[in-house]
């Protein structure tokens, strides 16, 4: 349910309607937008029934969520959420975030060398894989810890920040100690349990959708994180597996308006798991700003073939150089900076 107060609600009434809410045993979270402030609740809504809410003072109506993910929808909070990465980044507002880096983390001279020209072309994020998911246990599975502690450097030495897949819950002081931004990968959308620890982490946390998922089984995945008490999320559309097979998957730009429409998170577009191959990457990035993206992850290389995961869609930097010059004409165009 949401409890919407009136807009000169004071604190002490908030705070004895959320004692009170506590006292129930129901879980209260307080949003305030830019003309109401209202509180999600979470848990037994009988109890609510019982209660007779709207007589409490400060409070203007008691409202039923008709969404099964709550705390995400739109209903629970109207206004777009702004999430603040760290050193002035912030995803949710005007400004197109730029994510760009390898695949997966090589070598310390390398990471360094793309981050240098990743923020050379405006990116703000970098990213790149210390840990990383592979179909066969045979392949190269990153470099761990070491791996965090290059982005560390490269941070350093750039200013960029960075964004990098944990798929272990046992893993995350690691992340919570060298990363910026948490990325919950594809395949793990659905790893109730990470989702639930990462929600009670203070990082950032980019959520992408699973290759076979719906958007509402996806809303539901970031329900558990957002749950948790963890409200810096965003959420990243990487298409979907289907019959098609000319690219590795189907990127569906029609979620990008839908998923603005249904929650106040940020949604971020990732161009080249979709894509596959380097060629098509640069249309569906810019198809991602004009759909309403608020940010884009994108991976480059300086030389892919030497690249030891997904080489074939990493954009060379001449390209990248050229993305960026279009993306920024695009989100001009629509009333947006990069």
């Amino acid at each position: 349910m949401i409890i919407v107060l009136k807009p000169r609600v004071t604190d002490q009434q908030i705070t004895h309607i959320l004692d009170k809410l506590k006292d129930l045993k129901l879980k209260p979270t307080v949003s305030k937008g830019i003309e109401r402030t209202i509180i999600g609740v979470i848990g037994d809504e009988a109890k609510l029934r019982l209660q007779p809410l709207e007589a409490y003072a400060g409070v203007e109506k008691v409202m039923a969520v008709q969404t099964p993910y709550k705390m995400v929808s739109r209903e629970f909070h109207k206004d777009s959420s702004v999430i603040k990465l760290g050193k002035g980044v912030v995803i949710g507002g005007k400004k197109v975030v730029i994510m760009a880096g390898p695949c997966t983390i090589e070598t310390r001279e390398r990471l360094l060398k793309l981050a240098r020209i990743a923020k050379g072309e405006g990116a703000t994020v970098l990213r790149g894989g210390a840990f990383k998911p592979r179909t066969s246990p045979y392949d190269f599975q990153g470099l761990g810890e070491t791996g965090l502690k290059y982005l560390v450097e490269a941070r350093r030495k750039t200013g960029l920040l960075s964004v990098t897949e944990m798929m272990d819950v046992r893993d995350l002081p690691l992340f919570e100690k060298y990363a910026d931004i948490i990325q919950i990968g594809a395949r793990n959308m659905q790893n109730y349990n990470l989702l639930k620890e990462v929600g009670r982490s203070h990082k950032p946390v980019l959520l992408k959708r699973g290759m076979a998922n719906t958007i509402q089984e996806f809303l539901m995945a970031a329900e558990y994180i957002y749950s948790q008490g963890n409200h810096s999320l965003i959420l990243c559309e990487r298409g979907m597996r289907s019959f098609e097979s000319t690219t590795r998957f189907s990127l569906d730009i029609g979620a990008i308006p839908v998923l603005k429409a249904k929650t106040h998170l940020p949604v971020v577009v990732d161009p080249s798991h979709p894509a596959g191959n380097r060629t098509y990457v640069p249309a569906i990035a810019r198809a991602g700003v004009a759909a309403g993206a608020d940010g884009i992850i994108v991976e480059i290389h300086d030389k892919p073939e030497e690249a030891v995961c997904d080489g074939p869609q990493a954009l060379l930097p001449e390209m990248f150089a050229e993305l960026m010059v279009e993306m920024r004409a695009i989100a001009r165009a629509i009333g947006r900076d990069i």
